[in-house]
This record gives structure tokens, sequence and C-alpha cells, in this order.
């Protein structure tokens, strides 16, 4: 269950938590035509802190348009409406916050052609602590090769962070976890390793850390994150393609994303990857994330909207 707050954030307003209410035939409901963005907002020292605030609606406003939204809402109105949320909602919030903005095709018209159909947006925030568990943070998860192929980009647009694209996630991760794993590895439709359910991928081997590109994957904000942090940690990074069978080889794996931060990956399809445990790489990773999150890297002080 939901840690409900106070407030959501509904078209240019606050409203009570059990009254943000759609009509059920929202049109996004029944044809899926609607962006979203995943966000985090941290406690550091300074109070609570929402990280890549700016990225975060930069990359929401560009799945926008890309599937023909028409956003009422410009990129500060958008900044300030987080803003003015988690304010509202500030002693709500006892842990680490995960932000849910969303732009979604409301009540008014039906069938596939959406131009018609009024565009609103909301957003709400919850307390919501590590996605693949504190354990997984540090012991790691055990992950499946999902039976389901990426979204081809010959079908689908993967820059979209869009509602629809997530069915294609929720099969493989339903998948894995009814398989007795943690998440799901979803390999593009030439075989090569795409991204999991809801992550970016990373290996290490021989010193180098490895991700592929984002051919048919979401452009991860927390993914350029992590490479900006492994440039400042003196490690090589390549980008290129990734085989299932070179990740039962590598010495190290860890998947990104905003809701799963930074976990390693101790296990895929029954190999156990590396020592079986974190790698070093992953946590030295790991922990100048988690700085920069909680606000005590000043080299990346303007990754941080602090709220109070």
């Amino acid at each position: 269950m939901l840690d409900e707050a106070k407030y959501i954030w509904q078209d240019g307003k606050l409203v009570a938590w059990e009254d943000a209410k759609v009509h059920i035939l929202t049109h996004s409901l029944h044809y899926g035509n609607a962006a979203f963005e995943g966000t985090r907002a941290y406690k550091t020292t300074k109070g609570l802190a929402i990280f890549r605030l700016e990225d975060h609606t930069r990359r929401l406003l560009n799945s926008a348009k890309i599937l023909s939204l028409k956003c009422p809402y410009s990129f500060d109105e958008i900044n300030n409406a987080h803003i003015e949320l988690l304010k509202a909602n500030k002693d709500c919030y006892t842990s680490n916050v995960y932000i849910r903005p969303l732009i979604y095709l409301g009540y008014g018209v039906m069938g596939l052609y959406h131009a018609n159909a009024p565009v609103n947006m909301m957003i709400a925030a919850w307390n919501w602590g590590a996605y693949l568990g504190d354990d997984g943070i540090e012991n790691g998860i055990r992950v499946k090769t999902s039976s389901f192929v990426r979204n081809s980009v010959k079908s689908l647009m993967g820059k979209a962070k869009a509602s629809a694209n997530y069915l294609n996630s929720q099969m493989a991760k339903y998948e894995a976890v009814q398989c007795g794993f943690d998440e799901a590895l979803l390999l593009d439709d030439n075989g090569f390793v795409a991204e999991g359910s809801g992550e970016c991928f990373f290996i290490v081997r021989n010193g180098e850390l490895i991700t592929p590109p984002h051919d048919n994957s979401l452009e991860s904000i927390t993914q350029d994150t992590i490479l900006k942090l492994a440039k400042d940690l003196g490690i090589n990074v390549i980008e290129r393609k990734i085989t299932r069978d070179e990740v039962y080889i590598s010495d190290e794996a860890f998947f990104t994303g905003t809701a799963a931060e930074v976990t390693p990956v101790r296990e895929l399809d029954f190999r156990v990857i590396g020592s079986g445990k974190r790698g070093e790489m992953t946590k030295k990773i790991q922990d100048s994330f988690f700085d920069i999150v909680s606000g005590n890297n000043s080299k990346y002080k303007e990754f941080l909207t602090y709220i109070d």
C-alpha cells in the first residue's frame, strides 16, 4: 500500500489525496497514451532536496512532445508545482520521497484519435524506500533474462517515458518474480542486453565499466549521473552492446534508475556474477551516488533543488 500524503497536485492546484480522482472514461486509462516521470527527493542535512528536478521535467516534456500531448503547463510551472507539493506535504515525509508526475489524456472523447481529448496533469509524492529492497542495495539481487523482448524501435518510441511502453516491463517483471527472481533483464530484438524492467544496466569486466547504448531504451538520468561519477573516480567507461553470456562472466553487474538507485546484481539465470556479492567498483559508485543525493558532494550541488 502507498504511504499516503496530504495532497496531490492536480491540474494546477493542490487537492486532498483522497479527492484526486479521474473519470472512468479517462482516455489514457483505455489507450495508454500518457507521459510520466519518476523523480526522488532525499533527506539531506539542509532539508529535503529533489534530485535533478530540471532534467526530469525536461524529459517529461520531451516525452509529451513525442507522444503528441500538448502539456498545458510550462517547464517553470512544472518545477514550481513539484516544490509547492513537497512543501505542502513536508510533515508527511519521514524518509526519502518518490515523486510521480503524469501528463495524461482526460475525459471527453473516446476512440483512437486522441487529439481532441483534454490534456491533464498531476503530481503525487510519497515515502518510498529502496525499490528492490534494502538487502538488495547491500547484497545484490537475483535476475532472470526475460522471455519478453524489449519494445522495438520499429513499433514503439523508446525515448518517451510513456505509460504504454511499460506493459512490456510489467509482464517481464511479473514473469521474473513468479519464477522466484527479483528482477528481469530484457534483451533487444537482436538478442543484445537492453535494460531491466525499469532500470539501466552496467557490467564490470577487467576494471572497465560497460553499459549498452540507448538504441532502444530510455535516456536515463541516473545512468548519466553514474557516467559522470565514473569519470570522477578515474574509471574507464565503454558504451557498447552486451550479450547475455558476457554478463555471466562479468566481474560485477548492477542496475541504475531513479527507483533502483544503484542496485548490485549477484546472479543472472542461476549463474553467480563475480563473487556473488556487491563488487568493489559497484560499492565505490554506490557510495559516491548516495553522497551526491545526500548533499555531501559540492561538485554536484546544482543537481539538488532544496525544499526547505
